[in-house]
C-alpha cells in the first residue's frame, strides 16, 4: 500500500487559505469555518473516499479560536496527524481535536502578547508619528513592521508544526507522552484564561451601606475576602450554562441585556 503524504503544494495552499481564518467568524464556534477551509487541501490529498473526507471535515468543525498569526502552527500539526491517521488504521482520530483544543489556548496567550500587545503597538506608534507629520511612509511603515513578522511566523509555524508532527507523533504515542503533553498544555491554557479573567473582566459593585454613620463599601469587603471574586463568579456562571448546552448566542444576548439591567439598577 502506497503511503499517503502531504506535499509542499498542500502546505502552500494551507498557508494561503489560513489568511481567511476569520472570514466566517461566528460566536458559537468562532474560527472553525476558516480552519476547515484551510484544511481542505490536506483532507482531499489524504482521503480518497467521500465518507472519510466528510468525517475529516466534520472533525475540524469543532470550536477553534487562537491568534491568527500562530494558527498555522496548529494547522501544520493537524496536517501531520491527519497524515498519520490516513496511513495507520490504529490511529486515534479523536486525538486530532484534542491536540487542537489543548494548543489553541496557550498559543493564543503567546500570540496575543506578541502581535496584539507588542508588534501592533510598536508599528502603530512609529507609523502614527510619521503620519502626523504628513509623511506618506507612516502607513506604509506600519504595514511593513507588523506584517513582516506576521507572515514570517505564519510560514515558519506551518513548516515547524508539520515537521515536528511527522517526526514526533509516532514516538510520542508509543511512549505514552500524548496525555502528558495534553495535560501540560491544558494547564497552561487554564492559567492564561484565569489571568485574562482577573485582568480583563472588570466587574465591581457600587453597593454600600451605613453603620452608625460609617460608610461600608461592599467592594472593599469583597477585595479583602477574595480579590476579583465577582469576575470569577460570572465566569463560573457562564461555564455552568455552557455545560448545560445553552447556546453562545443566547449567552451573549443574556449577558448584554443582564449587564444593562444590573448596571441600571446600580448593583454592578
Amino acid at each position: 500500500m502506497t503511503e499517503k503524504k502531504v506535499t509542499k503544494k498542500e502546505l502552500r495552499q494551507v498557508f494561503w487559505r489560513s489568511l481567511a481564518l476569520q472570514g466566517a467568524f461566528n460566536y458559537e464556534r468562532m474560527q472553525n469555518m476558516g480552519y476547515v477551509y484551510a484544511m481542505i487541501p490536506v483532507i482531499k490529498k489524504l482521503y480518497t473516499q467521500h465518507d472519510d473526507q466528510v468525517k475529516a471535515l466534520n472533525r475540524h468543525l469543532e470550536i477553534f479560536n487562537t491568534t491568527p498569526a500562530i494558527s498555522t502552527t496548529i494547522m501544520g500539526i493537524s496536517a501531520a496527524m491527519e497524515e498519520q491517521n490516513a496511513n495507520n488504521e490504529d490511529f486515534d482520530d479523536n486525538s486530532i481535536n484534542a491536540v487542537k483544543a489543548s494548543l489553541m489556548g496557550p498559543l493564543a496567550g503567546i500570540g496575543d502578547s506578541l502581535f496584539w500587545g507588542t508588534f501592533r503597538v510598536i508599528a502603530a506608534g512609529i507609523g502614527i508619528s510619521l503620519a502626523t507629520q504628513g509623511n506618506i511612509f507612516g502607513p506604509i511603515l506600519f504595514f511593513l513592521l507588523y506584517n513582516i513578522p506576521h507572515l514570517f511566523v505564519r510560514i515558519a509555524g506551518l513548516r515547524l508544526g508539520y515537521r515536528v508532527g511527522v517526526s514526533s507523533l509516532e514516538k510520542i504515542q508509543k511512549e505514552g507522552l500524548m496525555e502528558k503533553i495534553m495535560a501540560i498544555a491544558t494547564t497552561i491554557g487554564l492559567v492564561v484564561v484565569g489571568g485574562m479573567v482577573a485582568t480583563m473582566l472588570n466587574v465591581k459593585t457600587p453597593l454600600h451601606f451605613n453603620i452608625n454613620g460609617a460608610k461600608v463599601v461592599i467592594q472593599d469587603i469583597l477585595n479583602q475576602i477574595f480579590p476579583n471574586m465577582l469576575p470569577l463568579l460570572i465566569t463560573f456562571a457562564v461555564f455552568i450554562l455552557m455545560k448545560r448546552k445553552i447556546s453562545i448566542t443566547k449567552l451573549t444576548l443574556g449577558i448584554i441585556i443582564g449587564g444593562i439591567l444590573i448596571h441600571w439598577a446600580g448593583i454592578l
